[in-house]
């Protein structure tokens, strides 16, 4: 039986996630500017974005795998951690300097390259964070220790998605580049110190937390050789919900700045000081939604217990597909900010409640790699959306991304009713006399 451990623990071994999602959401929110700035056309920014989830669907089960099997000075997941973070850190400081990086190639294929190693090194760092937390928590722990991850999450995603902004209009660095095709200054020093920050955090948690070591004993040895690779009936009924799920977010994260561009600031030249401004303030409104959800998250254990997992998750999808709808009726940007608050629900919810429903069900020696393999339910959706919505967008919305975002609320809603058709494990009930509140010791 896992010992209960405290919150501050829980926080400690999901720390480097605040550092991780740093670096995620500098991506998420500048790398559709920076591809267009340096010559991507609006019809093929999903194509670049297709590199993110490749990478994931194949780098991630790859290191559940081998982090299952791997055990060092450092532990079992704990490397994986540290050499993500290195090569991540490196492709955040290269991105935003294609161009310098360019005497052959064209930049917007040094971006797209660099993209894919930013996403790759992500992902060997980021996997093994959710296996951690089914290998130190007992089961009735585990929503509390995704819900911090979300907590983590929501605060380094905050953080990086309003870099920029804050760094051009606070600071007074330079929004615009000097000379066109180049990357303005508060963009490249955003994604200097993100590299710094996710560094640092993934430190932390090396240093902070240990793991258990592997147990050996000749009849565990035989019953892991007995057990059949099977998939949870909850992990089948989680993919079509992660589908949409996930469908829903690439298109929002491919075309918010854009349909923002267009729709509130009326324009579509990637090297306009309006287009640049676009892109600053969808920062900010991705940062608002992560916000949210870093608030919302330690509320999510509770919400579990007085709805279920799957009644939390649908009305939170729910609420966010309502929130995407609502771009069509707003007219002025700054009112942006209500729908946000939406998607920062149906956000803290996608990053805690399928992995809790799903973490009870997964046998704990191969833990990593069923982790690994569900993150397929991630990158397929966003694939599929990075293949089609291009063509959508030209065929079929007149080439006006705001249509996109309509699609994409529309995707939430259908993972919103598909969710109420998942039949939950119980979790196992604590004696009355052996619960600890959040601030409990180990």
């Amino acid at each position: 039986m896992k010992p209960r451990l405290s919150f501050w623990q829980i926080w400690n071994m999901s720390f480097g996630f605040l550092g991780i999602q740093f670096g995620f959401a500098l991506q998420n929110g500048n790398a559709s500017r920076i591809l267009m700035t340096f010559g991507a056309d609006v019809h093929h920014l999903s194509w670049f974005w297709l590199v993110a989830p490749i990478t994931g669907m194949i780098v991630q089960p790859i290191i559940g795998y081998m982090s299952d099997r791997t055990w060092t000075g450092l532990g079992r997941r704990r490397p994986y951690f540290l050499l993500g973070a290195i090569l991540t850190s490196i492709a955040l400081i290269l991105m935003p300097n294609a161009p310098h990086l360019s005497n052959i190639i064209a930049p917007m294929f040094v971006g797209g390259g660099l993209l894919m190693i930013m996403d790759a090194s992500i992902n060997i760092a980021m996997e093994p964070f959710r296996a951690l937390v089914a290998d130190k928590l007992p089961e009735e722990q585990h929503t509390l220790g995704f819900s911090v991850q979300t907590l983590l999450i929501g605060i380094g995603a905050v953080i990086g998605s309003w870099l920029p902004y804050i760094l051009g209009n606070w600071f007074g660095i330079s929004k615009e580049a000097d000379v066109h095709g180049l990357i303005p200054d508060n963009v490249t020093y955003s994604f200097y110190f993100g590299a710094f920050v996710l560094i640092s955090t993934i430190l932390w948690t090396i240093f902070s937390t240990s793991e258990y070591p592997p147990e050996v004993s000749v009849e565990k040895e035989i019953e892991e050789k007995k057990q059949k690779f099977f998939i949870p009936p909850v992990m089948i009924q989680l993919l079509l919900v992660q589908f949409f799920s996930w469908f829903a977010l690439f298109s929002m994260w491919v075309y918010t700045t854009p349909a923002v561009a267009l729709k509130f600031f009326g324009t579509t030249d990637p090297n306009s000081a309006a287009f640049q401004e676009a892109g600053n303030w969808v920062g900010i409104l991705f940062g608002i939604y992560n916000g949210i959800s870093a608030i919302l998250a330690l509320s999510l254990p509770v919400l579990a217990k007085r709805f279920s997992k799957k009644g939390t998750h649908a009305i939170a999808l729910f609420i966010g597909g309502i929130s995407l709808l609502s771009f069509l009726i707003f007219k002025d940007s700054d009112y942006l900010i209500i729908p946000m608050i939406g998607i920062g629900i149906a956000w803290a919810s996608i990053l805690a409640m399928p992995y809790s429903m799903l973490a009870n069900s997964i046998p704990p020696t191969k833990m990593g790699m069923y982790m690994g393999l569900f993150n397929m339910s991630i990158t397929i959706p966003q694939i599929v959306s990075g293949i089609t919505t291009g063509l959508i967008l030209k065929y079929w919305f007149n080439d006006n991304p705001v249509w996109c975002i309509v699609m994409a609320g529309i995707s939430f809603m259908l993972a919103s009713g598909l969710s109420l058709l998942i039949k939950e494990k119980k979790e196992p009930q604590t004696p009355p006399d052996k619960r600890i509140g959040i601030n409990g010791g180990a």
